[in-house]
């Protein structure tokens, strides 16, 4: 099995595919399918599984709106550059995380390499924070009458 990312580039869908995905995500919106059934050329229907249906649905919507998509596996391993990118950070700050180890990562030769598991569990942690931050700053704002 693969431990790379499915697709290394990410293109934005065309117009047609646009506007195809945005008929298709419709039809399936308002349905509102628990699974889907798919029709292949030659005449054979295939069951897909209710959580692929919802990956499905949301796909469709995101490429209706033109944006593109990449999925990543679990089980993926990425490059620093992959990683930052995800993060929406920069490689040299991705890199001071990994060093201050903030996030576990391990070294192939001399580059170095990231589950993305360990990046998502990062990236939910970091978000927590944000929240448990924000939350505290509104409290404190309410405690002082400050209008907010």
């Amino acid at each position: 099995m693969s431990t790379q990312i499915l697709e290394r580039s990410t293109t934005l869908p065309s117009k047609e595919d646009s506007a195809l995905a945005q008929e298709a995500s419709r039809a399936i919106a308002t349905k509102q399918p628990t699974e889907l059934k798919v029709r292949l050329d030659d005449g054979q229907e295939l069951v897909l599984p209710k959580s692929a249906t919802r990956l499905i649905a949301h796909l469709l919507t995101e490429m209706a709106q033109g944006n593109a998509v990449t999925i990543i596996p679990i089980h993926a391993i990425l490059s620093t550059q992959e990683a930052a990118d995800y993060l929406n950070v920069s490689r040299p700050h991705l890199v001071g995380l990994l060093e201050d180890e903030k996030i576990p990562f391990h070294k192939v030769g001399t580059h170095r390499r990231i589950r993305f598991q360990d990046l998502a569990d990062y990236k939910a942690s970091s978000e927590k924070r944000r929240r448990e931050i924000m939350e505290e700053l509104a409290a404190q704002a309410e405690e002082e009458d400050m209008g907010y």
